[in-house]
């Protein structure tokens, strides 16, 4: 390679000299400068990571950066089966080295702000200057929606986000005494993957009706009914005698100490393992950055680029959004992620976006080795995503979860291979 070759490739890289030396990690001042297009993508879930690959696949050209402090990804779906042994956690964790061979430079640090006037992202005490921004930030937990919780959040379990609560709470139930209580609380809709909760209550009585069959499971849900798969989880839980489960029950309040949580009904309800699922909203950041809507909760945006409604340039995908008739699901926010890339691709090529619609396949595991499904189809209707039909299956099945298998290993090869 000669010099002036050498030049080129470093100040098209993005990364300059500070990246030379042997494994040297990138750091936010390799990219104060731009010296192209480049689109910076906010949370390496399932929706960003999905989506910093597909800018990079449509256009190798621009040049995409990846926040994400955590190193590993560790997958929600299927995280309900470590709770009962099926599976470990080990078996759904990934890391980012895939992506980095797509050309996304993936950096393990925290957005703190976004200046949209400025459009650029602040990190540590730098900025990125970004041309066009994806936000897939997740979930942020509203704790203040219960009392007692803000105080107790390193004794009280949601294991919501996969990762080192969902082993602790496998822990605490394999260590509950046989004939002991497991409360589970569900929060008000809407909330991430709305079948998430009534198939970790599956997993947790499959795993109590085999090894502590004296043992009892309580849920409290806070919506009227199941939100999702009603009759075919009422089919599976009725292999479940230990299930008690209470309809329009939202817990208000955690007392730790006393090992209880009261109702908003009044009701107390003692428990020897608690799984306190806490009310959500979109992550903090989309919050400080006035993305969200009246409700202070979730973001709107345009159904066709994910483009926030608020502020043009910025692009909110996954489960942070609201106004789409979608579910908060991993396959949602892996399909918004390529869409939102072909959006943001063809903008910044000045040409007109396609129309497409996501599309929804979930799974959920009613024993060690059954599961059910549902399959929600969409359209693009007047500019506005609009559901064309939903299928479930018609019982569960080994069938299906065999199929849940090749889905997961497909789609997170998808998303990080």
């Amino acid at each position: 390679m000669t010099v002036s070759t050498r030049r080129a490739f470093l100040q098209t890289s993005g990364t300059g000299l500070a990246l030379l030396a042997a494994g040297c990690a990138p750091k936010v001042s390799d990219f104060a400068q731009k010296t192209g297009r480049r689109v910076v993508v906010i949370g390496g879930g399932w929706g960003g990571a999905t989506a910093a690959k597909y800018v990079r696949l449509a256009d190798p050209s621009i040049e995409v950066v990846l926040l994400e402090p955590n190193k590993e990804f560790v997958s929600c779906p299927f995280s309900n089966l470590v709770l009962s042994g099926v599976r470990t956690i080990e078996s759904m964790t990934f890391d980012y080295s895939r992506l980095r061979d797509h050309g996304v430079r993936v950096l393990h640090e925290m957005a703190t702000a976004i200046e949209p006037e400025a459009r650029r992202v602040k990190v540590g005490d730098g900025y990125l200057p970004y041309d066009r921004l994806i936000v897939s930030p997740g979930v942020e937990f509203q704790w203040e929606q219960v009392e007692g919780l803000a105080a107790a959040q390193d004794r009280v379990l949601h294991a919501w986000k996969a990762g080192p609560q969902t082993v602790e709470l496998a822990r605490q139930l394999q260590s509950m005494a046989d004939g002991g209580v497991f409360v589970l609380t569900i929060p008000p809709a809407a909330y991430r993957c709305p079948p998430g909760p009534y198939e970790r209550t599956c997993q947790v009585a499959w795993y109590l009706k085999t090894r502590k069959p004296k043992s009892k499971l309580i849920v409290l849900d806070a919506n009227p009914n199941l939100v999702s798969k009603a009759a075919l989880f009422r089919a599976a839980w009725a292999n479940y005698p230990n299930i008690e489960y209470r309809a329009s029950n939202k817990v208000v309040k955690v007392d730790p100490g006393a090992r209880e949580v009261t109702t908003e009904l009044g009701d107390k309800v003692k428990y020897d393992v608690l799984n306190l699922i806490p009310p959500q909203r979109a992550g903090t950041i989309a919050v400080q950055a006035d993305l969200v809507g009246a409700d202070k909760r979730w973001c709107e945006v345009n159904h066709l680029t994910y483009e926030s409604v608020k502020y043009k340039n910025i692009h909110v995908i996954g489960d942070s959004t609201i106004g789409l008739p979608v579910p908060k699901s991993g396959n949602v926010a892996n399909a918004m992620g390529k869409i939102c890339a072909v959006a943001v691709v063809n903008l910044l090529n000045d040409k007109p976006v396609p129309p497409m619609a996501p599309g929804n396949t979930c799974y959920s595991w009613v024993s060690d080795r059954e599961a059910i499904a549902v399959v929600n189809s969409y359209k693009i209707e007047g500019g506005k995503v609009v559901q064309i039909e939903q299928k479930l299956t018609p019982g569960q099945s080994e069938m299906w979860a065999q199929n849940a298998v090749g889905w997961a290993n497909s789609i997170w090869h998808d998303m990080l291979g």
